[in-house]
């Protein structure tokens, strides 16, 4: 399309087309002005998600940070806006590196993960660091880097906890207390970097010896796990012995208590039974000692096992004694002695204590 000359045409010439007639109309000059500047300053507009802050910059200065939701600001190159997730979890790998795909294979970084610790052994550490945004301005204004920052110094952290540590308490029982030393060794250097970032937890993923002597040291960290093991048995066994025995010891003792005391009562009512009688008997010397006599007699008589029984009775009735109890009839080298008791009649018999 050719465009037409408007400097040479006449002013009062009606124009030839379209395009020229809208860009020779004043008035449509002024809305294409404000439809211009209205999309300008619509721009302004953002919506900050939650769990998200957003940094306002006036000319590069931060002058504001903006709540989640829909803002506004001056279009630019007025105002600019940088908006950091503030509730996300991110994280870092030290000694390794996860590999995306389906398998999710790592492959060690060597150069990280191998430290000297205390006793100057050599171990192959891995570790993940897990952290949050803590301030946006200081994460994305005062380091050029803030993660790699973070990265050297989990790396330098983890060196220096390690060089603290026996290679036994490494490989053992001190994972989780290097852990947490590692931690705060690496918030105190990320907060003196001002990096805005909150270290939110660090986890050791594998603390091995180098593969040289890999298999060696985990014989001996076997076999300390076997000790250790057998010691706690023992221990529960102790536990649950010397309880029971204690208990035992109890019981018997208590039961040595209440027998003594029972033997106690018992001779104490003896002794104040044999009293009373001793009384009795200094009133009705007599007659206590025939009432002696015959309970003595009551008492023993049930448990004999012979009858006694009057020689005629013997002689006209036949007895029906029964089984287990013997007939009282005297042997013929006693006839002369049953003779003169025959005579008398079993009440008279007992009353004398004369009975087979």
């Amino acid at each position: 399309m050719k465009w037409p000359n408007w400097g040479s045409r006449d002013p009062n010439e009606p124009p030839r087309d379209f395009f020229e007639k809208l860009l020779t109309d004043p008035k449509t000059i002024l809305w294409i002005v404000l439809l211009i500047a209205g999309g300008w300053l619509a721009s302004g507009f953002y919506i900050v998600n939650p769990g998200e802050t957003g940094v306002v910059r006036r000319f590069g200065q931060e002058i504001g940070k903006a709540s989640p939701g829909l803002n506004y600001r001056l279009p630019w190159p007025v105002d600019a806006v940088n908006i950091v997730n503030t509730e996300q979890i991110r994280r870092i790998e030290v000694g390794f590196r996860s590999n995306p795909g389906p398998y999710q294979r790592s492959q060690r970084a060597v150069s990280e993960s191998l430290m000297l610790t205390g006793d100057e052994n050599i171990v192959d550490a891995q570790m993940i660091v897990q952290y949050q945004v803590r301030d946006p301005s200081k994460f994305l204004f005062r380091l050029r880097s803030p993660e790699e920052t973070l990265h050297i110094a989990a790396e330098v952290a983890l060196r220096s906890i390690v060089g603290q540590t026996s290679i036994d308490e490494a490989l053992t029982v001190g994972r989780t207390k290097i852990q947490m030393d590692t931690l705060a060794f690496l918030q105190r250097l990320m907060d003196d970097y001002q990096s805005g970032i909150l270290v939110t937890e660090v986890k050791l993923q594998v603390v091995d010896p180098p593969d040289q002597v890999k298999d060696a040291f985990h014989e001996v960290v076997r076999a300390r796990e076997d000790r250790e093991r057998l010691t706690n048995q023992a221990l529960g066994y102790q536990e649950d012995i010397i309880p029971k025995a204690r208990g035992q010891a109890q019981k018997i003792l208590r039961e040595a208590e209440a027998y003594e005391a029972e033997r106690v009562l018992k001779a104490s009512g003896d002794a104040a039974r044999f009293l009373e009688l001793y009384e009795e008997y200094q009133n009705a010397r007599q007659v206590t000692r025939d009432r002696l006599y015959l309970e003595t007699i009551q008492k023993v008589l049930p448990q004999a096992k012979k009858l006694v029984v009057d020689s005629k009775v013997n002689s006209t009735v036949l007895p029906i004694l029964p089984f287990g109890i013997q007939s009282s009839t005297p042997p013929k080298d006693e006839e002369d002695s049953e003779q003169t008791t025959s005579s008398q009649t079993l009440p008279q018999i007992v009353q004398q204590g004369r009975f087979l």
